[in-house]
């Protein structure tokens, strides 16, 4: 798999317009940079309550399926970036209230990539129920997403597509 690449001018680039730029990466790498898709979901995007998870997911889970039928793989797989992301958002906020997982600021070379970059980890707080429950609405709809044979076909595609694009 070919990783997310950083170096690309996000503000003014047009993933739809240029979908051999992009690469699907690790986990929710991008999700808040490639456009319009971040423009087009990120409005839908809300996880603080199960009703509010609820309605956010079907509405994501029904931009993916929407995306898939347009065969515009960027989008799903942006989609599909975006209920992983409320999984694992909820999931941190149900594990520390207030959604603070490490001591100290986020390294500048983060960049969004998962992991702690060697920062010491806070202890967990007693599970947030309602957090939790978010988590499970979001996880439900990510994992039908990864489960969807026409996304995977897709996916396929797309890397053998512009495997050798750089």
């Amino acid at each position: 798999m070919r990783e997310f690449d950083y170096s690309l001018d996000y503000k003014s680039l047009n993933l739809r317009e240029h979908p051999e730029l992009y690469r699907v990466g690790r986990g929710e790498q991008g999700v808040l940079l490639v456009e319009p898709y971040k423009s087009e979901i990120l409005p839908h995007w809300r996880f603080a309550t199960p009703d509010v998870a609820t309605e956010s997911s079907d509405k994501i889970y029904q931009m993916f399926l929407e995306y898939l039928d347009q065969g515009d793989f960027v989008g799903a797989d942006m989609a599909r970036k975006f209920l992983q992301m409320g999984y694992t958002r909820a999931r941190r906020y149900a594990n520390h209230k207030g959604g603070k997982k490490y001591k100290g600021p986020v390294p500048d070379d983060k960049k969004g990539q998962s992991g702690s970059h060697g920062r010491e980890e806070l202890p967990r707080d007693d599970e947030d129920p309602i957090k939790a429950e978010s988590a499970r609405i979001f996880k439900q709809k990510w994992d039908l997403c990864r489960a969807n044979d026409t996304y995977l076909e897709m996916k396929k595609a797309h890397h053998e597509k512009y495997k050798d694009v750089d």
